[in-house]
């Protein structure tokens, strides 16, 4: 297949692409300046220009090729304040995929998230997001209207990724613990830190998008997940272990000040299950897991942390 994937040079999108490439399948990125278009052509991929707010470029990419995964969201806005805003161009973006895949039966895979997906219990691919308006629940809406495609011949499926989708170059939460445990001299969990958090490697993720691709049928939802849970604790250990910091819990009432805006994730409890999903589509993560990557040392770079 001709595959276009938006988010193509990115963190997931750069091993999406040599995932697809393995496969036997043509790759055309989406590419929003100059060093994404460079290094998507250097994978072998073909470009085209644009951003998803190019709703344009979106819709007659999708119209001429076998298929779509939408991987591109705008985290730079959403990270900096304003989710509403990135949530929205999401919306519209999947919207015009729809709009130029409805009644082809041709394949349209989305990333979403899962956290706070079951506060407290196993999530499983079976549960669905609260809507209740808020900006963070705009991205679940948006993953059920992909879901719906199906019933407009669309051979649509969603990837509910783990918070923690680790490896080496990951710029997520994982080193952003890391740059607040090297700031504040202390590797931080709230509570007693035993709530968990779904993790998988890259890679594995990676390989489970071009099953997607190729199999997942219509309006499936998928889990990204190798671990169920692993507890912030844990994760804190190992950080401060490396940091060489102390390892502590911290108040709730200096949770904003300690992790600023992660204050309000860092302690949710929300594991998840990927049993539907390795069983559907023979799915089985092979990396190391979130631990045992954080052990190999390459979040403590200085350049991991972006400080």
């Amino acid at each position: 297949m001709r595959i276009f994937v938006t988010g193509a040079s990115g963190w997931l999108g750069s091993a999406v692409v040599p995932a697809l490439f393995d496969a036997g399948h043509q790759v055309v990125g989406l590419a929003r300046s100059d060093a994404s278009a460079v290094a998507l052509k250097a994978a072998g991929a073909e470009v085209v220009r644009g951003t998803v707010d190019d709703l344009t470029v979106l819709r007659d990419a999708a119209a001429v090729l076998d298929g779509v995964i939408h991987l591109a969201f705008k985290h730079d806005i959403a990270f900096s304040g304003d989710y509403q805003g990135a949530a929205e161009a999401d919306r519209r973006a999947v919207d015009t995929f729809g709009d130029a895949l409805a009644g082809t039966n041709r394949p349209f895979v989305l990333a979403s998230g899962m956290i706070g997906l079951a506060p407290g219990r196993v999530a499983t691919e079976r549960d669905t997001p609260t809507i209740d308006g808020s900006p963070f629940s705009m991205r679940a809406a948006t993953a059920q209207a992909a879901v719906a495609l199906a019933s407009r011949g669309v051979r649509s499926s969603v990837v509910r990724l783990s918070p923690t989708c680790h490896g080496d170059g990951d710029n997520g939460f994982m080193p952003m613990l890391v740059a607040t445990a090297r700031a504040k001299g202390v590797s931080g969990y709230l509570g007693d830190g035993s709530n968990r958090w779904p993790a998988v490697h890259r890679l594995d993720a990676a390989r489970l998008f071009r099953l997607a691709v190729e199999k997942a049928p219509a309006g499936s939802v998928l889990h990204g997940v190798a671990e169920e849970g692993v507890t912030i604790r844990d994760v804190a250990e190992v950080i401060g272990r490396h940091l060489d910091v102390p390892v502590a819990s911290v108040a709730p009432e200096a949770a904003a000040e300690h992790f600023t805006w992660l204050s309000g994730v860092v302690g949710l409890d929300s594991p998840a299950s990927s049993a539907l999903t390795r069983e559907l589509l023979d799915w089985q993560p092979t990396l190391p897991g979130l631990l045992e990557d954080l052990d190999q040392g390459h979040y403590f770079h200085t350049s991991a942390t972006g400080v």
